[in-house]
């Protein structure tokens, strides 16, 4: 578990009695006396683990509504969004072992937009790959690499709906990701007419209308599985869950694996062949591998580029890392 304790939950907040009559009672018999631990946990939302100290279970709430976004509409539009979209996976099998969507177990609008969901155990993918870095070991990366292949082909086939990609949609995402580079200073006007001048290339090639769309993760980064035995894998923060390319997922995966490796090596190239095992193993989920993995490489790089373009606009990374991340979104666009 990753995150930092802040205290104990007072029973005199409403949290406490719906945590201990609404929550509890669906993960077993509350002991009529709970006191929950708090640990805040590190997420781009507001999120912390409640730890019941009888009971030693543990719950996940995610509050939509905070100091930081104000919206209450947006924020309970969100909530029902991630809500609705957890439940919906799981409806489709998406749940026990291999693959597991986490179980929402509540949705409270009226405590900032609190959604709760059951809490699993397990190495992040974020643990896995820095470790390798760290160790040099590279064995239990590449493990974790085929059962997240494996989760997300699943994830992917189940929902395959049989309409064509729109690939526009994702031209659009790669403009609002130029657009704040360019309002942040990290690009100028002339990397700006580049990009877009790209993403033009990347519209034209027949190869990217070519699949049909599936329910893709919609964040799918390092923070957001975590590895349990064999080949268990268990995903959550589905917020962002919607129809588009399955390279949607994989190539975010891909840029990311770039994204870690570079920062701590300096080497944009160092990630390869855990990018190459990660979606050979993914194609391997097909009827037709080969087919399947030329294709998918094919996209792979429009998605690895604005996947580093995505990172590059936050705030937390410094100047040196955005401008070789820029640098290698550039390179894997112009392989048009």
């Amino acid at each position: 578990m990753n995150g930092t304790y802040v205290g104990r939950l007072s029973e005199r907040d409403p949290l406490h009695g719906y945590l201990q009559h609404d929550i509890q009672p669906q993960i077993n018999t509350s002991s009529g006396d709970s006191t929950y631990r708090v640990f805040k946990l590190n997420a781009s939302n507001d999120v912390y683990l409640y730890e019941d100290h009888n009971t030693g279970s543990k719950v996940i709430g995610k509050f939509f509504l905070s100091a930081r976004k104000k919206d209450s509409v947006k924020a309970a539009s969100r909530l029902t969004r991630e809500f609705d979209n957890l439940s919906m996976m799981r409806d489709y099998g998406q749940k026990g072992y291999p693959h597991h969507v986490v179980k929402p177990l509540g949705r409270n609008y009226s405590m900032n937009a609190l959604l709760v969901t059951e809490y699993c155990d397990g190495e992040l993918l974020s643990e896995a790959i820095l470790e390798a870095i760290r160790t040099g070991e590279h064995g239990n990366l590449y493990h974790k690499l085929t059962a997240l292949a494996y989760f997300l082909a699943s994830f992917h086939n189940r929902t395959a709906n049989g309409m064509g990609v729109e690939f526009h949609e994702d031209c659009d995402y790669m403009d609002r990701l130029v657009i704040k580079l360019f309002e942040n200073h990290s690009i100028g006007r002339g990397e700006a007419r580049e990009l877009y001048w790209l993403r033009d290339q990347w519209r034209n090639q027949p190869r990217m209308w070519e699949d049909q769309k599936v329910l893709v993760h919609g964040d799918a980064t390092p923070e957001n599985f975590r590895f349990g035995v064999g080949l268990k894998v268990m995903a959550f923060d589905l917020e962002r869950t919607r129809y588009a390319d399955r390279v949607f997922d994989t190539g975010r995966i891909a840029g990311e694996l770039k994204h870690f490796f570079m920062r701590a090596t300096g080497n944009q190239y160092a990630a390869e062949p855990f990018i190459g095992h990660f979606l050979w193993e993914y194609a391997c989920h097909f009827p037709n591998r080969d087919s399947a993995f030329r294709s998918i490489t094919g996209r792979t790089p429009f998605y690895m580029g604005i996947t580093m373009l995505r990172i590059a606009r936050n705030s937390w990374v410094n100047p040196e890392h955005r401008l070789r991340l820029i640098g290698a979104a550039k390179e894997c666009l112009r392989r048009y």
